[in-house]
């Protein structure tokens, strides 16, 4: 799923879902098969714990918040592109 899919409460509630669907197919690869330590693992996630995730999707957010001069506007899309930063975001 894609954060532009995001358009409202219920699809943004499917991404969530989607995102930690994703999160449980990584965790059960990784048990088979461990990532090299130096990049994503296997569905692409950077940040393993929740406080890694969470320093992400923050660090992310400051950082568009920077580079573009304004706060974004508080949609549906937003909060889930805050939550995919967390698992992308280094």
């Amino acid at each position: 799923m894609n954060t532009d899919d995001v358009t409202d409460f219920e699809s943004f509630i499917q991404f969530v879902k989607w995102l930690a669907s994703d999160r449980a197919d990584e965790v059960a690869k990784e048990r088979v098969a461990s990532s090299s330590p130096r990049g994503p693992d296997a569905e692409g996630w950077e940040n393993g714990t929740i406080e890694d995730f969470l320093e992400a999707a923050t660090a992310w957010a400051v950082d568009v918040r920077n580079k573009s001069g304004q706060d974004p506007e508080p949609t549906w899309r937003e909060l889930a592109r805050f939550l995919h930063a967390g698992k992308i975001y280094e």
